[in-house]
């Protein structure tokens, strides 16, 4: 089983759509029964609250179903529980690296860098621009699947 942790800043836009297409991504491959998906924030500002309402719209736009989802904080014992801890820009790599103590084991990464690029995922929440976050996420998430069924 391949254990996946997606982290952003707040756990509302890009680590829950992450999880729900990396979910999709699985799925859609039969591959289900071999991966567990989730998220986490680095942050407490929006723990209880449910997927912001730009991910639920684009999301559903492209027919990917949104994962059932409260936002969590990551804790330093999800550093052991997952493979790959994937944050989603250098902000968040230095929060969850500062949460986890260290990252010995090296499963803290960026998702883009699966795509060969050292680019952050689009903020929506500052941008407004949930188009080009799910851009970004689809590309990563692809990469990073590819990677993980090759390596």
């Amino acid at each position: 089983m391949i254990k996946i942790l997606f982290v952003c800043h707040g756990n509302i836009c890009r680590s829950t759509m992450a999880e729900s297409v990396m979910t999709h991504l699985v799925t859609k491959r039969h591959l289900s029964d071999q991966f567990r998906i989730a998220s986490a924030a680095t942050s407490r500002e929006e723990i209880g609250n449910g997927p912001h309402y730009g991910t639920v719209n684009k999301l559903r736009s492209v027919g990917i179903s949104v994962v059932p989802h409260r936002a969590v904080q990551m804790t330093k014992a999800d550093y052991d529980k997952y493979d790959y801890l994937i944050g989603m820009d250098d902000a968040n790599i230095r929060n969850m690296t500062r949460i986890a103590g260290s990252d010995p084991a090296h499963k803290i990464h960026k998702l883009l860098e699966y795509a060969g690029s050292s680019r952050a995922i689009a903020d929506p929440w500052y941008t407004g621009d949930f188009d080009a976050t799910y851009a970004d996420v689809m590309e990563g998430c692809e990469a990073f699947l590819d990677y993980l069924l090759h390596a």
